[in-house]
């Protein structure tokens, strides 16, 4: 007949377990004691996994700068100084907080060993630091060349006529929506409307720490199926549109060299909406870099030399992308994990007749709201994309 101690044991559950038990009485792990070792300012995990004294140090080096009185006289500098901060901030303070309160859930353990009323303020607790534990290693994995680089995501409409142009259009208010969300900035680049619906292209910088490395795996085709609003007869309408990601390269980056003689540069005047000056002057730039095949074009600006210079920018991001996707192209072919192409090859799955649902064909993740997804609530496709990426055996969802 099983003793006391060991039904006592058989019933406890990680999150609501009495934490002030002794050790030799309890098979588990406490919680503290994995934060401790894992993610303590002093432990070696958290100096390999997030550089917390460079991070420190690095931090205090821009604050420093920043207090200086001319460091708004280069305001694009500025903003690059200001925008690196918050990209280390967005690991430390998470990090501080989680050493922080793990300080404290020692403390008001020792409370509940001595008040037994207190169990329900630890469970919380404990629960609230499982959840920050896990976005931190969720950041973990972003450890990609450019994963800290901001995003240009790209919007290509595909086939469906003019439902994939509304489809096109609406991927991009989702991105955008997603953006807002996590107070990132947002610029839009290019954008070609379609004469009756929705857009043909679209190009948008989303900055914010992390971007790309958050956004990377938003890159392939999404497939919508719905009742088309444009179709008299009120048939169902298939429709794909294109998204690709790129990392936003600043300027001083050395590894991405372009040169003059290796770019055709044509000029036309700009379309759509933004005015007279706009639309009757030849300040639309279009760049084709002959090496790669790649063709980037803005005409969001008035000025020629600023759609020039965004274009180039442009370019520079998708030549990072091209490096970065051969490199993965070698790594999967030691695998002999190639990625299909053509028809089936959709990422992710949006449906809106006859059941609503949105489903990830890599990782199967599933959401059951059609317009939440829409609305930019992204995290847990973005999440589960990063730990599926990370895993040796992740397996693919099954077609719909």
């Amino acid at each position: 007949m099983p003793s006391a101690e060991s039904s006592r044991r058989d019933r406890a559950t990680p999150l609501f377990l009495p934490w002030w038990l002794p050790v030799e009485s309890r098979p588990w792990i406490p919680l503290s004691f994995i934060v401790q070792t894992r993610f303590a300012a002093g432990s070696s995990n958290c100096e390999t996994l997030f550089d917390y004294a460079g991070r420190t140090s690095a931090a205090s080096t821009l604050e420093a700068r920043m207090a200086e009185a001319d460091f708004w006289n280069d305001a694009e500098k500025a903003q690059a100084t200001v925008a690196k901060l918050k990209q280390i901030n967005a690991v430390l303070k998470p990090l501080d907080e989680a050493i922080t309160a793990v300080e404290d859930l020692e403390a008001l353990t020792d409370l509940v060993r001595e008040d037994e009323s207190l169990e329900d303020e630890l469970a919380a607790e404990v629960e609230r630091i499982e959840k920050l534990i896990d976005q931190l290693e969720l950041t973990s994995l972003l450890s990609g060349p450019h994963d800290a680089c901001d995003a240009l995501v790209s919007i290509h409409a595909r086939d469906g006529g003019t439902d994939a142009n509304d489809w096109a259009e609406m991927l991009l208010r989702m991105y955008s929506a997603w953006a807002n969300k996590h107070d990132f900035d947002i610029e839009l680049l290019d954008r070609q409307d379609d004469d009756v619906a929705g857009i043909q292209n679209a190009t948008v910088a989303i900055r914010g720490p992390w971007a790309y490395g958050y956004l990377r795996g938003e890159m392939g085709i999404h497939r919508l199926v719905r009742i088309s609003p444009f179709n008299a007869e009120g048939k169902r309408q298939t429709s794909f549109a294109a998204v690709d990601v790129s990392p936003e390269i600043s300027e001083d980056n050395t590894d991405i060299e372009i040169r003059d003689e290796d770019i055709r540069e044509d000029v036309f005047r700009a379309s759509g909406a933004g005015g007279q000056h706009v639309n009757k002057t030849s300040s639309a730039i279009r760049l084709t870099h002959f090496p790669s095949g790649i063709v980037v074009q803005c005409q969001s600006e008035r000025s020629q030399h600023k759609n020039r210079a965004t274009a180039i920018k442009m370019l520079r991001s998708r030549l990072a992308r091209l490096d970065e996707e051969k490199r993965e192209a070698e790594q999967l072919a030691k695998y002999k994990l190639q990625p299909k192409t053509g028809f089936g090859s959709q990422i992710r799955n949006y449906f809106l007749h006859p059941d609503q649902r949105v489903k990830d064909q890599r990782t199967g993740h599933y959401v059951g709201n059609f317009q939440s997804v829409l609305d930019g609530n992204l995290d847990g496709f973005l999440d589960a994309f990063l730990r599926w990426k990370a895993s040796d055996a992740a397996p693919a969802a099954a077609e719909d």
